[in-house]
């Protein structure tokens, strides 16, 4: 599959389509799979309770990094993030230490959002050709190195991310608080009632978005028939969304950036 109708060739271009939207549950699960993140989130974040505020900060926080449109609100937007991770550290259930500033725990979740948005960007628009494609994955490293990661965290090229990601996933203990999150997370108990009416659909298409392992280890149940039907759905979207007037594709990034601060 080669890249197909108007493509985002470029970081900006990719970060203001609202499809990329439909990775957020899998960059969460992912993000909270990691052990020391999973903990930090547990005890630091009542994302669980307002989902909607969770997602807008984390919008902000990546608009205000790589949109030229918001770059007025990089520095403050940086600088809440930082601050509002300084507390996050102690040690988990089982006496393991956490720390939202560990670079290894930037690095992941800076990971985690390449990832799946590249997972989403592929699915719509298939294969890029190998400059642009270099380029956006080089690009994400600000969502880390804007944070305090070192820039040498960032694996150099694709590949070497390859490996990395390999490894990371691999290396992942799925808590039972992960679990615990996940399940809170799609029952929705705290959603507002527009998103309580689409958690059924999120929770499909993360849990077809995560690796299988990390899949299987949340308790996320997945067979044959999911398989076929999540293959139907990202069919449909690969048909349709990229027909649709680049206005309203982009309208979601024009509304968070426009609550930024100035």
């Amino acid at each position: 599959m080669t890249a197909g109708r108007d493509a985002p060739l470029t970081t900006v271009d990719l970060a203001r389509e609202a499809i990329v939207l439909a990775g957020a549950g899998a960059a969460i699960l992912l993000q909270v799979a990691h052990r020391p993140v999973g903990a930090g989130v547990v005890r630091h974040s009542g994302f669980v309770a307002d989902p909607v505020r969770r997602l807008r900060h984390t919008l902000q926080y990546v608009y205000a990094t790589v949109l030229p449109e918001a770059a007025g609100a990089r520095d403050a937007m940086a600088a809440a993030v930082r601050s509002a991770h300084r507390p996050v550290e102690g040690t988990d259930a089982g006496g393991r230490p956490y720390a939202a500033g560990d670079p290894r725990a930037q690095l992941w979740v800076a990971a985690t959002l390449y990832a799946v948005a590249e997972e989403v960007r592929w699915r719509v628009w298939g294969t890029l050709e190998a400059g642009p494609a270099e380029a956006i994955y080089r690009d994400y490293a600000v969502l880390g190195t804007l944070l305090g990661m070192p820039a040498s965290a960032w694996p150099a090229d694709r590949a070497g991310f390859r490996r990395y990601w390999t490894d990371a996933v691999g290396a992942l203990e799925v808590t039972d608080d992960a679990r615990a999150l996940c399940r809170d997370l799609f029952a929705g108990a705290a959603a507002p009632w527009w998103l309580r009416r689409v958690l059924p659909l999120a929770r499909f298409t993360a849990a077809g978005l995560l690796p299988h392992p990390v899949r299987t280890a949340l308790g996320l149940d997945w067979d044959g028939a999911d398989s076929r039907r999540e293959d139907r759905l990202w069919r449909a979207v690969r048909a349709v969304y990229p027909r649709l007037p680049r206005g309203l594709r982009r309208l979601p990034a024009r509304l968070v950036v426009r609550g930024l601060p100035s």
